[in-house]
Order: structure tokens, then C-alpha cells, then sequence
């Protein structure tokens, strides 16, 4: 019996009986290059990132009811959670899961074309079109992570390079839509997001996306297979724990800021500077990292990058002003790319062979539904003072911090 610090096991998972084996491939792994992983994967999260603010301005405009683009976004959200197990099983059992990849995106289009017909075409139409894009999101961002870094590449660079990109798409898809819909409507400013996600279509070819060489299962059993490990696997477990605790706090950060710029200026609007200096230090973090040496090990990296970004808020949540607090919010941007990236290498470092896709899938599923909890939890909390609100957010950001601390150290390696 053996002892490693690895993070990988070196011969598997053992799950009820049976050993499940690490992710490994029979040949070495062809280089990705960096513009063709983004090529592939930022039009598809700027598309998905600029319809979530685009539905509720077309409503605004087609039917004057807010509340409507409000249930619309929820209703293109929700089934990605319910689908991502099963998005993730059909991926690792895929013998062409590009193919499967490439429909979706396709999916994903139409569905964004019809949701710009909101107002001029039939609104169950537009409601069916949308859950139809939340069913089909866990390929686009989940499942696309998964086949990043195919085992023997540098997922480090990899995951960096995926980070980016999903940085890049939350920034540009909502300047996108704020830039197109003011000149010619919401309606073009939808149609152009689904043109976007084709890209993605067209790109997906330039990126390796082997089959993994899962052992056929039922659909059920691979998906019972997946989460099984997720939560027995106490490595697994403690970054998913962490990873989503983190979003859990993010998604506090925009509703306390709300508050903040009200206090400071009587201008609501004004709260747009405090989350767009979140999202400027997250995509310039994400910009360097692949070029920053590595300092720490992965799950040490987790540790300190959420530690960080939650001493920075708690830093902005002192009264020391409006300005002081975009600064440090923009600092605490910029520290999450290294512990983000960090994650998805140890999603894929401890994912065996046959649940790589379900990780991905129902990990990203978990971190989208925290953040909407947290913003749920600060609207219910909006009579609290928002500096107060804001250093909940920081202090979550150190409690997902705090749970890395029960990664193992030294783990057992299972014989084969």
C-alpha cells in the first residue's frame, strides 16, 4: 500500500466495490493552442452572458413588464442544474462527443433567435426556446471545460486559458447587449448573441475532444456513478464544497453594491462601477495567469486566491468611500483567476475517467445556482447596511477559503 501527495489517485477511485480508473490517455495529448480554445469557447458563455441581460430589456421594450423578463431568465437557467448530470453523462460516454457538442451550440442559437422574437411571436414559443438554451448551457460551459486539457497536455495554461474565456464572455456579452440595444433594440442585440453562439459551432472542430473510453453503462448508472463520486471522493468533494461556496458569496457582491452607490451618490446606476471593477480585476487576473509561474500546489493556490479576494472585500466594505471601494473590489477580482483555474485542474486531476464530464458539468451547475441563491439572499437582506452585506460576501469568500483546509494531505493510493 502506498502514500502519495499527488493529486491524481495513481491507480483510481474505489466506489461501492469497484475501482474506477483515472482519467489516462493511450497516446500523448495534442497541443491546444490558446486562440483556438478561445476561439471555441468564448462565443458560446458571450452569447449566454449577453442573453441573461438582454431577455429582461426585451421584454421591457415588447410587452412593458419586467416581471416577465425576470421569469424568462429564470426559466433559461433552471433546467441547465436538472440537465448537467445527464449532459455529463452523454459527454463521457460520447464515442463522438464533438458531434454532440455542435448540435447544442446549434440548439443554442436557434433557441436565441426565437427568445428575439419575444413580442412578435408566440410567448410559449419563447418560453420553450429558452428552457430548451438552459438544457443545452452544461455543454457549452461545464462539458467544453472537461475537454480543455486532455490528459498528458499542461491543464494548468489550460484551465488559465478557460478561465479567461469564461471572463471574457460575462464581460463582452453584457457590453454587447448594452452597446447594440440602445441603436437598434434589444431584439437585434438577441439575434446578434445567437449569431454569436454559432461560432462556437464552427469552432469546436479545432479542438481535440477524444472519447474517453468510459465503460458503457446505463444512462442512470453513469450519472448515479458521477454524483456517487463527487460526494464519497473526499478530495472531489472539498473543492466542489469550496468552489461553490465561493459563487455563493460573489453573488452577494452585486446587490450589496446597489446599496452602497444609493448611500454614496443617491444613484442606483452607479453600482454598475462597483460589479464592472469586479469583472475588469477577474478578466485582467485572468489575463496573466497563464503567464505566472506557479507559486503554490493546486489546492493551495484555492486556499490562498479565496482568502484573498475575501480580506479584499472586507477591505471594501470599510467606509472609505465609493472610489476605495471600486478599487478594492477590483482587486478582489483580480485574485479569483488563480484560485478558479486552480479548481478546474483539480476537477480534472481528480476525476476519474468516466465522471470527467459529470464534474465539469454538474460543478459549473452548482457554482450558477449558489451565485443565484446569494443574490436571492442579499435582495431578502436589503434592509441591512450594504457595507455589512458587502463583508458577508468577504466573509464567505474566507469561509470557501477555510473548507480547503480539510483537502488531505497525504492520501492512500488504491492498488489496482
Amino acid at each position: 500500500m502506498t502514500f502519495t501527495g499527488e493529486p491524481t489517485p495513481a491507480a483510481g477511485i474505489e466506489l461501492g466495490g469497484h475501482l474506477i480508473p483515472p482519467d489516462r490517455s493511450r497516446r500523448p495529448a495534442r497541443a491546444i493552442s490558446g486562440p483556438r480554445q478561445l476561439l471555441a469557447s468564448v462565443p458560446i458563455r458571450t452569447a449566454g452572458s449577453g442573453v441573461q441581460i438582454g431577455i429582461p430589456i426585451l421584454a421591457v421594450e415588447a410587452t412593458g413588464d419586467l416581471a416577465l423578463g425576470a421569469m424568462l431568465v429564470a426559466v433559461s437557467m433552471v433546467p441547465s442544474v436538472v440537465a448537467a448530470p445527464l449532459v455529463g453523462a452523454l459527454l463521457d460516454g460520447a464515442d463522438r462527443p464533438r458531434v454532440l457538442m455542435m448540435i447544442a451550440a446549434g440548439g443554442t442559437a436557434a433557441a436565441y433567435a426565437v427568445a428575439a422574437g419575444l413580442g412578435a411571436v408566440p410567448l410559449w414559443l419563447v418560453v420553450a426556446a429558452l428552457a430548451l438554451s438552459g438544457l443545452l448551457a452544461p455543454f457549452g460551459f461545464g462539458g467544453l471545460s472537461s475537454f480543455v486539457a486532455p490528459p498528458g497536455s499542461d491543464a494548468r495554461r489550460a484551465y488559465a486559458l478557460d478561465a479567461l474565456s469564461y471572463n471574457v464572455g460575462g464581460v463582452a456579452g453584457p457590453a454587447l447587449v448594452a452597446a447594440i440595444a440602445p441603436l437598434v433594440g434589444a431584439r437585434w442585440a438577441l439575434a446578434t448573441m445567437a449569431v454569436i453562439a454559432l461560432g462556437s459551432l464552427l469552432a469546436y472542430p479545432l479542438l481535440p475532444m477524444e472519447p474517453r473510453g468510459a465503460e458503457r453503462a446505463g444512462l442512470l448508472r453513469s450519472i448515479g456513478r458521477g454524483l456517487a463520486v463527487m460526494v464519497t471522493h473526499r478530495p472531489l468533494a472539498v473543492v466542489t464544497l469550496s468552489g461553490t461556496m465561493a459563487e455563493f458569496g460573489r453573488g452577494i457582491m452585486p446587490i450589496a453594491a446597489i446599496g452602497i452607490a444609493l448611500a454614496a451618490t443617491g444613484d442606483a446606476s452607479q453600482s454598475a462601477l462597483i460589479v464592472a471593477a469586479f469583472a475588469v480585476g477577474a478578466l485582467i487576473g485572468a489575463v496573466l495567469e497563464p503567464m505566472r509561474p506557479p507559486w503554490f500546489s493546486m489546492q493551495a493556490t484555492m486556499g490562498v486566491g479565496f482568502a484573498a479576494t475575501g480580506l479584499a472585500t472586507l477591505a471594501a466594505a470599510l467606509d472609505l468611500g465609493i472610489i476605495w471601494t471600486v478599487a478594492l473590489i477590483g482587486v478582489s477580482g483580480l485574485c479569483t483567476a488563480a484560485p478558479t483555474a486552480a479548481m478546474m485542474v483539480l476537477r480534472r486531476d481528480l476525476s476519474p475517467a468516466a465522471v470527467v464530464a459529470q464534474v465539469f458539468t454538474v460543478g459549473s451547475a452548482l457554482r450558477a445556482t449558489a451565485s443565484a441563491a446569494g443574490t436571492a439572499v442579499a435582495g431578502i437582506m436589503a434592509g441591512v447596511p450594504p457595507l455589512l452585506l458587502l463583508a458577508l460576501s468577504g466573509a464567505i469568500w474566507l469561509l470557501s477559503a477555510a473548507v480547503m483546509l480539510a483537502f488531505p494531505r497525504r492520501r492512500r493510493a488504491i492498488a489496482p
